[in-house]
């Protein structure tokens, strides 16, 4: 089988590692807005198992199919903004699951009648690359960050990925990831004890409408998932120089949406800070190779889903100074590599900065991310320079 031979220890690591970072990140996020529902320990895990089958199955096969990186990830934004309407709203998990089902007819006809491609296909590459940078830098910011809580650890991991980028760069960051995780076990940092075997149990909530949850709850989720994720998502496919049919994929995920929604899954979309773990380099030298890193990504997600809250044990035992750290050292290439296409074209170079800074900002607004007013912002910028030039 072609997977296997192209298959290779730097790709299989960028999987684990996307899945490391995504999943520690914004686990608790997740949790909070199943809580913010009245969700019990057992609809938690019945959510932990959609959106982990959801993003495994939308992640593997579609790479596997198209021979190309396609990462699938939680609407993290989203997430955030169930936890802070569900509370306020007091909407039932029934109201919830009909409301997840809304979303996803919406993100469907986003997809199926290539609107949302159409607009991604209008922006530069350079505000796209710049607004890739932006999302990305927070995590290169908080890598170093970390030094001040885990001084030594940051500094042997730096340390070794650094030899290891003049040595072994293919593997640099297989090389980082052992030495941290030989560091914090040999430092008693890692939390075994919350490692345990349980299987996950999914459990079907039968959905209900009502106006209210689709206004509070269906429209937010809709528009933060495609304006924070699947924007910053299409930015990372287009920087990486991969053409991909995004209509479809952005259908795709609305559809497993729809399917899952009923067990737990808010919202699926494209992932961007997780995706540029395995679009880059640093996965493999061959950009035809790459793609299987994200269907090492899609199984380790299977099996999130499957087993649950082992699984989620195992992840969260890393200190989160190893997952800042981790993270910004393997998108270290991505976020150079972004800058440099962003900055590269003299016309373009004024808005693609307004654009990487607006994003890096983290600024919300109307609870709408600093993604979207980053490409505003630079779209602006960009319009009023060609008119004065024009």
């Amino acid at each position: 089988m072609r997977f296997f031979r192209d298959l290779s220890l730097s790709a299989a690591a960028a999987g684990f590692v996307a899945v490391l970072v995504g999943f520690t990140s914004s686990v608790a996020i997740v949790f909070q807005a199943a809580q913010s529902f009245s969700a019990t320990p057992e609809l938690i895990s019945s959510w932990m198992w959609a959106l982990g089958l959801g993003m495994g199955l939308c992640s593997a096969l579609p790479s596997l199919w198209l021979r190309k990186p396609v990462m699938v990830a939680w609407s993290t934004p989203g997430a955030a903004v169930l936890a802070t309407a569900g509370l306020a709203g007091g909407f039932s998990m029934a109201e919830a699951v009909g409301a997840f089902m809304v979303c996803a007819v919406l993100i469907i006809l986003a997809g199926s009648t290539g609107w949302f491609e159409r607009v991604m296909n209008r922006i530069p590459l350079a505000i796209a690359s710049a607004l890739l940078a932006g999302v990305l830098a927070r995590f290169g910011l908080n890598a170093f960050a970390a030094a001040q809580t885990a001084l030594p650890l940051v500094l042997w991991m730096l340390g070794g990925y650094l030899l290891a980028k003049r040595w072994l760069p293919r593997y640099a960051v297989v090389i980082t990831l052992a030495i941290a995780i030989i560091y914090v076990a040999a430092n008693g940092q890692l939390a075994s004890g919350n490692i345990h075997l349980e299987l996950a149990n999914p459990i079907f909530t039968i959905p209900s409408f009502s106006w209210a949850a689709i206004t509070s709850l269906s429209l937010p989720l809709f528009v933060v998932t495609m304006a924070s994720q699947n924007l910053p998502g299409v930015a990372a496919i287009r920087t990486a120089g991969y053409s991909m049919p995004i209509s479809r994929l952005i259908t795709i995920t609305g559809l497993a949406t729809l399917v899952l929604a009923p067990f737990g899954a808010f919202g699926l979309c494209l992932s961007s800070i997780t995706a540029a773990i395995c679009l880059g380099p640093e996965a493999h030298a061959d950009k035809d190779r790459r793609y299987t890193g994200a269907v090492v990504c899609g199984l380790i997600y299977v099996l999130i889903g499957i087993f649950g809250a082992s699984v989620t044990g195992l992840l969260t035992a890393f200190p989160r100074e190893l997952i800042a750290a981790i993270a910004g050292l393997a998108l270290l290439g991505t976020i150079g590599s972004g800058l440099a296409t962003a900055l590269a074209h003299e016309p373009h170079r004024e808005a693609a900065l307004i654009t990487f800074l607006v994003t890096l900002s983290g600024v919300s607004i109307a609870g709408i991310g600093s993604a979207f007013w980053g490409v505003l912002a630079g779209s602006l910028a960009l319009a009023v320079v060609q008119w004065r030039r024009s």
